[in-house]
């Protein structure tokens, strides 16, 4: 049977906690906690590293940057606890957060805690689930609904106006993917010159409004109801959020929504079950997307395009390393051939403007 409730086992080695400091400081801040923690690691989270913090009487998650050397402008644990903090009021599908320091004497690093949310993760659909197309559907519709509602949100009425710089955002994604690719290029890929240009050229004239952006919407990235799995019961891994035009985010989610019918190179990019019985395709996601937001996807071409490049930019980030020795994970050894097969697969939405 499959296990999709996201258990946490052992601290990998290198990633322990000092479980005494956290302790000390979780008993001054938190009223009520009694005993001594019980400290695990999840598995996910190769970039912040995630731990449950288990205490007899209530149930919590540690979030903190990995170790080593980190940029200055990544892993940003104060970004994510805000974000969390702030929308809990009006967007109740966020953890409950309940403690944020960036007092790196406790274990090393800035860190904050959150509720656990106990509940389904899941990049397939189980099987003893024994779902047919309505309860796909079901689910789907769920997904994209927590989307429309993201982004329906008034930043400024939960003190969020100076989270980002919402003006200007298309102009500085593509302008730093193009450069982040020609950075991270290695001689084995095409250069894909034409898919950078084309996506200077075809930047829309306005932007859709100004949202807050998930940045990594996918069903991967959410906890589902033990009862009834159609329904979500938290969204995870605001990271990368911002604040920007909301058709980024959903050209971004797009990216990685792969149909029953793409090219085989799609389908090794999997990680959600986008073609399970009852989901919609990419075409009904957008006019679902439009219905509910009163958005003009007439320009969506240059939205999707933009979401395929910045996956070919992030898998070459990846193969960069590979490529010069710098991780010897075979898992990354065809990650150069993906980003020939995603920037190929770019120039034919360019030149088809389908989805």
């Amino acid at each position: 049977m499959t296990d999709t409730q996201n258990p946490a086992g052992d601290v990998r080695k290198g990633e322990e906690l000092d479980i005494a400091a956290i302790d000390a400081v979780l008993k001054e801040a938190l009223s009520g906690l009694e005993g001594t923690p019980e400290v695990r690691q999840f598995s996910s989270g190769a970039s912040n590293l995630t731990y449950a913090v288990t205490y007899p009487n209530r149930e919590l998650v540690l979030r903190r940057p990995p170790f080593g050397t980190r940029p200055k402008s990544g892993h940003d644990m104060h970004r994510e606890y805000r974000i969390m903090t702030a929308l809990k009021p009006v967007y109740p599908s966020v953890p409950n957060t309940v403690y944020y320091t960036d007092d790196e004497s406790i274990i090393g690093a800035e860190f904050y805690v959150m509720d656990r949310v106990h509940g389904h993760m899941i990049i397939d659909m189980p099987k003893e689930w024994g779902w047919g197309r309505e309860k796909g559907r079901e689910l789907c519709e769920n997904l994209f609904q927590k989307l429309v509602d993201l982004h329906k949100i008034d930043y400024e009425a939960i003190g969020l106006e100076d989270f980002g710089r919402p003006e200007g955002y298309v102009d500085r994604q593509i302008g730093g993917w193009n450069r982040r690719f020609q950075k991270a290029w290695t001689d084995d890929v095409q250069k894909f010159d034409d898919v950078m240009q084309w996506l200077e050229d075809n930047k829309p004239k306005s932007e859709t409004g100004a949202a807050i952006l998930h940045g990594d919407f996918r069903i991967d990235n959410c906890i589902l109801n033990l009862k009834d799995p159609t329904k979500i019961d938290a969204v995870l891994d605001w990271e990368i959020c911002a604040l920007g035009d909301p058709l980024m985010d959903l050209g971004n989610t797009l990216s990685y929504w792969i149909e029953a019918d793409d090219p085989p190179m799609m389908q090794m990019m999997v990680r959600q079950p986008s073609s399970a019985p009852g989901m919609m395709t990419r075409k009904e996601i957008l006019k679902f997307y439009a219905d509910r937001t009163g958005a003009d996807v007439s320009n969506f071409q240059f939205y999707y395009v933009y979401g395929l490049w910045r996956l070919a930019v992030i898998i070459q980030q990846i193969y960069y390393r590979y490529y010069h020795g710098q991780t010897d994970n075979p898992r990354f050894k065809p990650f150069g051939q993906m980003v020939n097969a995603l920037g190929e697969l770019s120039r034919i939405k360019i030149k088809t403007g389908e989805l």
